[in-house]
Order: structure tokens, then sequence, then C-alpha cells
């Protein structure tokens, strides 16, 4: 329980002296939008790397040339953890919003941060709400902000298993036309997930897949993009699993 603790209270002490710094940003982000993104996704990947060393997790990381640093990406991911946003999120080159659920929006001071780098927050109950979402996420990609969705909808409870991949989602890059960064995340339920409340100490290992763009697919891929990465991400996982051995 000791790494559940550290962490828990490291949250918690860095939200709340956190204060000051969102203060800060805000009357940044009135002058400077640029450098409020940049200041923004220097603190948080500073407080995630901490998190990370304090959870013990250690992340082997493969493929991350494949990472386009000049332009905005969709990634996209299977999704076991909650530790899949902080493993991803200290990686992303330039200014990234996850698309997140919309019980997020409950949590003061988080919520404060999610929305400096460009979070969007979801109601998996609402279509018309989900559609501005995509609209709205099409926008920040327009605006050279990356976006990433785990598009199966909800974390995958059951091991070693994909559930579909919506594709609405994949609107994001094919209006927008910026490419699709795959990612491949292994282990990292067993971080937490599989067996709470306790962290323990994991190997993790996450796999960024070779960028393409919806344009250049086939006809039929192009109508089914989500069963299109899905299959990337899914290969990957099994290789990964025959490789690592655990």
């Amino acid at each position: 329980m000791i790494r559940l603790i550290l962490v828990a209270v490291f949250v918690v002490l860095f939200l709340i002296c956190s204060i000051p710094l969102l203060i800060a940003e805000w009357i940044i982000g009135k002058y400077n939008m640029d450098l409020k993104n940049k200041s923004s996704l220097a603190i948080v990947n500073w407080a995630f790397r901490i998190v990370l060393f304090l959870s013990g997790a250690d992340v082997t990381v493969r493929g991350l040339e494949n990472v386009p640093r000049d332009e905005p990406v969709l990634y996209i991911g299977n999704h076991r953890s909650y530790f899949d946003i902080i493993i991803t999120y200290v990686r992303v080159p330039r200014p990234t919003g996850y698309i997140a659920k919309k019980e997020m929006l409950k949590w003061p001071l988080l919520v404060n941060w999610m929305k400096n780098l460009h979070c969007l927050f979801l109601n998996r109950d609402d279509v018309k709400q989900g559609l501005k979402i995509i609209l709205t996420a099409i926008d920040k990609v327009k605006s050279g902000i990356s976006i990433c969705i785990f598009p199966e909808g909800t974390r995958n409870r059951v091991n070693h298993t994909f559930m579909e991949f919506h594709e609405g989602s994949f609107k994001i890059a094919s209006k927008t036309g910026c490419p699709i960064v795959p990612m491949t995340i292994y282990n990292s339920a067993d971080i937490f997930e599989d067996h709470l409340p306790k962290i323990k100490k994991a190997h993790v290992i996450l796999e960024y897949g070779k960028p393409f763009y919806v344009k250049d697919l086939a006809k039929e891929d192009q109508k089914k993009v989500g069963a299109y990465t899905q299959k990337i991400i899914q290969d990957t996982y099994f290789r990964i699993k025959e490789e690592a051995g655990f």
C-alpha cells in the first residue's frame, strides 16, 4: 500500500500547491497562448514523471521516432489502465488534448489542468454531445493541438482482449488530414487495476506504430478506419506478448 499512499499524497499536494501556477497560467494565456500551452505541458509532464517514479513503473518505449514532431496527430491506443494517460502523456512532443469521460469534471484543480491541456469531456450517453466533442477536436487539430483517444470507449477490464474501436472518433483524422499514430500499451493494468487497491512495480511496454493518413488507405479501409487501426494495435499487442513472455 505504500506506493498508493505516496502517489495519492503527491497528487493531492501537487494539486493544492499548483493553485498559484494555475493563476499564473491563466494570466499567461491572456497574452500568449502558445507560451501557456508549452508551460502547462512542461508542468504536467513533470508531475506525471514523478507519479511514474513513485509507482515503480518500468516503461519500455519503442518506436518513438514514429511520432511526428512538426504537425498535430491523432493518437489512438488500447486502454486498460488509468496509468495509460500518464505513460503516454509524458512522451507527447507538443500540446495534446485527451478525450476524457465527463465524470472528470467533478474533480477540482485536476479539471483545471486538464482544460489547460486542451482535454475534452465526453458524455458517453449523449450522442449529440459526442458529435460536438468530435467537431471541437477537429478544430483543436486544425489549430495545431494533437488529440489522443482510446476508442474502446472505456477501460477494458479483461486481460488480453480488445473491445470494438468506435469509428466516430476517426473523423478527427479524416476531416483534418492529420496522421493517425497507433499506440500499443502492454501490461499497464499490472500497475494498479489488476490488484486494487495496491500499486506495485510493473514492466509496461509502449510501442508507437508508423503514422498513416486516412486518404492513403484503400477505399474499403477508409470506410472502417477504426477496425483498420484496431488490427494494427491488436497484432502489435500479441507480438509484444509473445516476445515479452509475461
